[in-house]
């Protein structure tokens, strides 16, 4: 159960709207999923994160599907159930296979292995990774 109240198009304050409309603008869809519904109770969070997440998630040296990628790695490991779903569902839709995601799982599952290995084990950093 969400913590807190999803906002409808009706219920919303107008500079909430004013975002659905841009996400739905910018995504090309109809679509408000739950998450800019809950950010909605506190518009001006909500316009500060869209405004972050379009300038991160636009255009940039990272071709969209990997940044897709890279999102549902971070949510895995943050434990964002939400997160997963929604960028999985995002990779897919920008072109991620099955394939590519068995193996994206994968390598999120490798690196939480020998990420927990070499944090209980204490290992000091070769020098000649250090930038």
């Amino acid at each position: 159960m969400a913590t807190m109240p999803l906002l409808t198009d009706a219920d919303a304050p107008p500079e909430a709207r004013a975002v659905f409309d841009d996400i739905c603008a910018t995504r090309r869809t109809d679509y408000v999923n739950n998450f800019w519904r809950a950010m909605a109770n506190d518009p001006e969070a909500m316009a500060a994160a869209w405004d972050r997440l379009k300038q991160v998630m636009g255009p940039g040296a990272l071709n969209p599907l990997v940044k897709e990628m890279l999102y549902i790695a971070v949510s895995v490991a943050n434990g964002c159930e939400y997160c997963v779903h929604s960028h999985t569902a995002s990779a897919k839709a920008k072109g991620m296979s099955d394939a590519m995601h068995r193996e994206l799982l994968s390598v999120i599952a490798m690196a939480a292995q020998t990420n927990a290995l070499a944090t209980a084990m204490q290992v000091p950093v070769d020098d000649r990774f250090k930038a």
